[in-house]
């Protein structure tokens, strides 16, 4: 939707037009997955999709929560902030505002607010509209919390650190508000994207460099399994549970921290310790990944495409066999694509079971790995594909 037509929309839900309008983007992670809650690196990158918020304050001392993607809407006032039961869309948006006053405490919520969301990222898919719309709110509220009139809101004299502080809001809203222990990756990358560049993060320290994203000749394209992730269903906080198990284990006779701390012959020598068969196999993957990652990203700097792409596909392996959260879809999709000429590497992207795969293809071939993968995913699982370009975009931003 153009913005005329959402200042449109947002006058048909409040019988006025909003005074401001933000947007945050969603992501897409080339490598490095389920390495960011074990203090590993990532290399996402934003995209050009993402969710809007559309705000005016009201004089009702309520937070009215509208979107155009939901048929529920809420009425909170603003001293009662606490989680909404049955899994309440709003709780992504109620838990930055409710965050934001705990970690600021000079950050007042002064007046009420009537709220319009609206998000184009596909729902389910993997690409984080969940980390959008907390980044979007949390841009919104800081700004609006805020009264010294400052150029960035909260005390901050830097745009990176103030950034930064978005992705914390938004990861503390996603595991407090929304029960799911995530990484900070989604929200980093929403906060901090950067037009053509991709994200090398440290999830630990949260060191970080835009670095060029330069593919003369292929895309990057996102492939829909139309099969809904749900990383609150259990099996990712299972994920976090069993390498911490791993961590536990291993430090009897190698103190770490974090599973990331271990290079690959770190891993030969203290693998042994973990007699859990399961934690065994989630470290082996974090392990791998975190490698996979660096070697990625150094490839990418000295234009070596096609390793970069080969490293995508052993993403995906370790992934599936590893750390189990591929599953059908997700696996016909890839397992397509390496058939196909012209296709350099394909990988699930997220958190998994369900979602996305990321491939690097050739220009010309990419009405053939459409067809073909589109074929070969409708045979064997009855759904159908959609396919998406990407564009990489930037980061969160007050558009009016």
């Amino acid at each position: 939707m153009t913005t005329p037509e959402l200042q449109q929309a947002y006058s048909q839900a409040y019988g006025r037009p909003a005074e401001k309008i933000f947007f945050a983007p969603g992501r897409v992670n080339l490598i490095g997955e389920h390495t960011d809650y074990n203090g590993g690196c990532v290399f996402p990158c934003a995209l050009s999709f993402g969710a809007w918020l559309l705000l005016s304050r009201n004089s009702d001392n309520v937070l009215r929560f509208r979107s155009l993607n939901m048929t529920d809407t809420y009425e909170i006032p603003i001293d009662a902030i606490r989680p909404q039961g049955n899994r309440a869309w709003c709780n992504y948006a109620l838990g930055c505002i409710d965050i934001i006053m705990r970690r600021h405490p000079e950050a007042k919520l002064m007046s009420g607010y009537d709220l319009l969301y609206y998000g184009n990222v596909p729902a389910g898919a993997g690409l984080s509209s969940s980390a959008a719309m907390e980044v979007v709110t949390a841009r919104a509220f800081t700004e609006e919390m805020d009264r010294k009139g400052a150029e960035l809101p909260c005390g901050y004299t830097d745009d990176k650190a103030y950034r930064t502080e978005l992705a914390k809001i938004s990861q503390l809203c996603e595991r407090e508000y929304a029960g799911v222990m995530c990484g900070i990756m989604d929200q980093f990358a929403s906060a901090q994207g950067k037009k053509d560049h991709a994200i090398y993060l440290n999830c630990d320290t949260l060191e970080f460099e835009h670095v060029p994203v330069k593919l003369d000749g292929i895309k990057v394209v996102i492939t829909n399994t139309h099969s809904p992730h749900h990383l609150d269903s259990g099996a990712y906080n299972d994920r976090v549970r069993q390498c911490q198990t791993a961590v536990e284990q291993i430090s009897k006779v190698r103190p770490i921290k974090h599973l990331a701390e271990l290079s690959e012959d770190d891993w030969a020598q203290v693998e042994s310790a973990i007699t859990d068969p399961i934690a065994k196999k989630r470290a082996r993957h974090v392990v791998g990944e975190v490698a996979r990652t660096a070697a990625a990203v150094e490839a990418l700097k000295k234009g070596e495409i096609a390793y970069f792409g080969e490293l995508m596909t052993a993403s995906h392996v370790s992934l599936r066999d590893d750390y189990e959260v591929t599953g059908l879809q997700l696996d016909t999709l890839a397992e397509a694509a390496w058939q196909v000429d012209g296709v350099l590497g394909s990988r699930m992207t997220g958190g998994g079971f369900g979602g996305c795969t990321v491939s690097l293809v050739k220009d010309e071939a990419i009405e053939r790995f459409k067809a073909f993968v589109g074929k070969e995913y409708e045979e064997k699982t009855g759904l159908k594909a959609d396919f998406y370009v990407a564009e990489i975009g930037d980061g969160v931003m007050r558009l009016h």
